[in-house]
């Protein structure tokens, strides 16, 4: 009987857990070309097409969705036997700085849970939060940060990164705003008439909403641009402009029922599609193998799914 080759279990892994070639590829460390040779000898290993085209992006079959949680505890599990554990860290006396890159919406929605775990788990763990100007490998490249989080840019092939959680895009206003008037109203052609503030660091105006509203021949009208989408929405809040931010920053800000920017700012879903965005850590592959680092990494992930879990509760 000839064995399968059981290093199709990682690739199989990445491809069901990203389900996107290119994203997979550069997971593991490979060509495009090389992960696409990889999911033939997958299907026809499986006898099943694994991913398949929808419109513009890749979707599960029924068996890859079926078996997405028992190829990744598979491959946990065998990783755990072929390197060293992390559980072997006496966490309660590691004493280490780390350094995470990030996006201040980041840290307003996931900064005060991920504080805090660390400290019951390694209290003497201090978490650096490190401002995110632009997209790019410098400072994971030259050491100068422990992890990267945020939106996948132009990071080159050896970045490592792992899909912490994916997330939308929501329109935000000021209770009361005349655009959520009446009820279940909002047309594109009413949302572009709107002014709207815009959240860009580089002064760039144009993105998925408006590319979606130029195909209906509509165009929003930008009265500001912000660094940040907190400040998008303080803005939104105290104005009659129009937001865009991620649900998981609204959602965060409304769950608290006691919050003031509950009782002052609402949310819409947008009257065009747009994809959803991937959140995702990066970091060096120096530092894959490194006990205290993958505890890290792994720490990251937890925290995340776990305030997602809570934020999507008040949905």
């Amino acid at each position: 009987m000839v064995e399968p080759d059981l290093n199709l279990l990682i690739a199989l892994d990445a491809l069901i857990s990203e389900a996107n070639v290119t994203r997979a590829a550069r997971r593991l460390g490979l060509s495009p070309s090389a992960m696409s040779r990889t999911l033939t000898r997958l299907r026809a290993t499986t006898d099943d097409p694994l991913l398949v085209r929808a419109g513009r992006q890749m979707v599960l079959t029924p068996y890859a969705e079926n078996i997405r949680g028992s190829t990744q505890d598979t491959v946990s599990a065998a990783l755990a036997i072929l390197r060293p554990s992390a559980a072997s860290l006496d966490l309660s006396k590691l004493e280490r700085t780390f350094t995470i890159r990030t996006n201040e919406g980041f840290v307003e929605v996931f900064g005060a849970a991920l504080i805090a775990s660390t400290a019951t788990r390694a209290p003497f763990v201090r978490l650096c939060f490190s401002a995110k100007e632009e997209k790019s490998a410098k400072h994971l490249r030259e050491g100068l940060v422990d992890l990267e989080i945020g939106v996948l840019g132009e990071m080159g092939p050896e970045i490592r990164l792992q899909a912490l959680f994916r997330d939308r895009f929501v329109g935000a206003v000021r209770k009361g705003h005349p655009l959520l008037e009446p009820k279940n109203s909002i047309t594109p052609a009413k949302y572009a008439a709107c002014r709207h503030v815009i959240t860009s660091r580089h002064g760039l105006i144009c993105g998925p909403v408006d590319k979606a509203l130029a195909e209906l021949g509509l165009k929003r009208n930008i009265a500001a641009a912000v660094p940040s989408f907190p400040a998008a929405m303080a803005v939104a809040m105290s104005s009659d402009l129009v937001a865009l931010v991620p649900s998981s920053l609204l959602l965060n800000r409304g769950s608290n029922n006691e919050n003031e920017t509950a009782t002052t700012i609402r949310s819409f879903e947008l009257p065009v599609k747009t994809q959803e965005i991937t959140i995702s850590q990066m970091w060096h592959p120096r530092l894959d193998a490194d006990p205290i680092h993958r505890w890290l990494r792994q720490h990251v992930l937890e925290v995340c799914q776990q305030q997602m879990q809570r934020i999507n509760k008040t949905l």
